[in-house]
């Protein structure tokens, strides 16, 4: 399926009925990752309409030339979210992102909370200097995979091999590679951390791996000065891979999240 916004046709599918909750995936991927990581916990849920989009320079969406900026696709995505909400009778809609994709919902948010009822980040990649842990993995097999799986995964088994390939590998494929290095050479987002701004108000989750060598854990704990409302988890025994690595973890967080937001 596609929603037109911004002259940008963005595909996303779409599972179940009820309130919609939109995941965006991180960088470098498509949908299918989100959709394999988050659809069993939100489908179990119950009661949402669970929608998985491709972040424009991935997957079936293009980023044509006009969008220079992370700004850029945030606005591409917030016309995005508006689309979902009026299709749905016009509430506000639940929102989930991984790694680049928890920078991009927390634009949206900050842009357009009334579009916003809830706020779930996992492994959020954050604006500013944060400390960054070495890669160490909790199951090491060198001889498993390659160095991209080896580097993403921190617990390196068949199981997670045969996910990487399934799930990841085959939205890399698809990566704008230049569109997103020109994207990516003015990343950071204006809004979500202007002191000046009003925190989001909402319901959010933020959730981070111990081991992540990636964007590591200490900016995602200091999102809790920009939250009044949020529950912080850093899972030992996870990396960047953290919602393959510690699946029932992450569902069991994400339920609590969407009944804090029912009840918001």
């Amino acid at each position: 399926m596609e929603v037109t916004t911004h002259g940008i046709a963005v595909h996303h599918v779409a599972h179940g009925s009820g309130r919609p909750v939109v995941v965006l995936h991180g960088a470098g991927v498509d949908h299918r990752e989100a959709e394999a990581c988050f659809e069993p916990a939100l489908a179990a849920a119950g009661g949402l309409r669970r929608v998985y989009a491709d972040v424009p320079g991935h997957g079936r969406t293009p980023a044509p030339p006009a969008l220079r900026s992370e700004d850029d696709v945030v606005d591409v995505l917030t016309g995005f979210v508006e689309v979902v909400a009026r299709e749905a009778g016009g509430g506000p809609v639940l929102l989930v992102g991984h790694s680049a994709g928890a920078h991009d919902a927390r634009g949206i948010a900050s842009r357009r909370p009334d579009l916003v009822s809830g706020l779930a980040l996992v492994c959020p990649l954050v604006a500013g200097g944060h400390d960054v842990p070495a890669h160490a993995p909790v199951v090491r097999d060198d001889d498993l995979g390659d160095a991209e799986f080896r580097g993403y995964f921190v617990v390196q088994t068949p199981a997670m091999l045969d996910r990487y390939r399934r799930f990841v590998e085959p939205g890399a494929a698809l990566a704008d590679a230049a569109a997103n290095a020109r994207i990516g050479e003015r990343w950071e987002i204006t809004g979500p951390d202007d002191p000046d701004a009003a925190p989001y108000a909402g319901p959010v989750l933020v959730v981070a791996g111990r081991r992540d060598s990636f964007v590591g854990y200490a900016g995602a704990v200091g999102l809790l000065g920009r939250y009044p409302r949020a529950t912080l988890a850093v899972v030992d025994e996870a990396g960047h891979a953290l919602p393959h690595e510690r699946p029932a973890v992450l569902a069991g967080l994400l339920a609590d999240w969407v009944e804090r937001v029912r009840g918001a």
